[in-house]
């Protein structure tokens, strides 16, 4: 097993869950039970906040009341910084809006808005040379074998990989496609094994810049502490959404 090199990083979603205000009273909740670690174990690691892109702005300004620095986050973007891409939304104007982790091919894009790996690493490609951090969900469709869900995530991996710049920051994000949304996530030897495949990718090993590889389907509360012998840290999505149950999370993070 492959362990952790890298600063810790935690972060959630909103997805398309909270209206506006909710979204406000979600993020002073966060903050409020931030409180409750000191700002020196809280500077050990990475925390972000992925909201809608109505809120994102206000969210950020939320966010600077943190007693350390928290990312603001995008759920994702388009390839081009400008252009006639009507609904769309630029990269270029994320970074102006302080975004700092934008998130892109997840398994929902994927399967709901027919975006393929090409996609994906442009978009990814396009958030890199914005100054921002691409957080690329990846992982294998159908519960089985954990070297054919290598090989499905390593397709994945390579196509973004080839299309980022070397020594640029990237965060994958490995969530079985079977396990979003479910009750319970994968089993524990099944992700460490996985992301141990994912690790030993050439495309990986070769990059100069940091690659981090974190968890993210039904991740909840408890569940790092046994993922932390192979795993960077957490993406959350509606396990997420309760504060205190984030803050709690983020606290395991730490203390493993």
């Amino acid at each position: 097993m492959v362990p952790p090199t890298h600063r810790r990083l935690i972060g959630l979603s909103t997805k398309m869950y909270f209206s506006l205000s909710k979204t406000r009273d979600f993020t002073s909740q966060f903050l409020a039970h931030l409180a409750s670690i000191p700002a020196s174990q809280l500077s050990q690691i990475d925390i972000f906040v992925i909201p809608d892109f109505v809120s994102l702005t206000e969210t950020a300004s939320q966010l600077k009341a943190a007693p350390v620095p928290i990312w603001p986050g995008a759920q994702d973007c388009h390839w081009e910084d400008q252009g006639a891409f009507t609904g769309e939304v630029s990269p270029a104007v994320l970074a102006e809006a302080g975004v700092r982790i934008v998130e892109v091919g997840h398994a929902e894009r994927r399967r709901i808005f027919g975006e393929d790996d090409a996609a994906v690493a442009k978009k990814a490609a396009a958030v890199s040379r914005n100054g921002m951090v691409p957080l690329v969900c990846i992982g294998e469709k159908s519960k089985g074998d954990v070297s054919i869900a290598v090989d499905e995530c390593s397709v994945q991996v390579d196509a973004v990989l080839r299309s980022v710049e070397e020594d640029a920051d990237v965060v994958l994000a490995y969530e079985p496609v079977w396990a979003i949304g479910a009750s319970q996530p994968a089993g524990e030897q099944h992700v460490l094994e996985v992301v141990d495949g994912i690790r030993k990718l050439e495309s990986v090993r070769q990059r100069k810049g940091l690659t981090r590889v974190v968890y993210g389907g039904s991740a909840g509360p408890g569940l790092y502490q046994r993922l932390s012998s192979g795993l960077d840290g957490l993406f959350l999505g509606r396990f997420g959404h309760d504060p205190e149950r984030f803050v709690q999370t983020i606290r395991e993070v730490i203390e493993s």
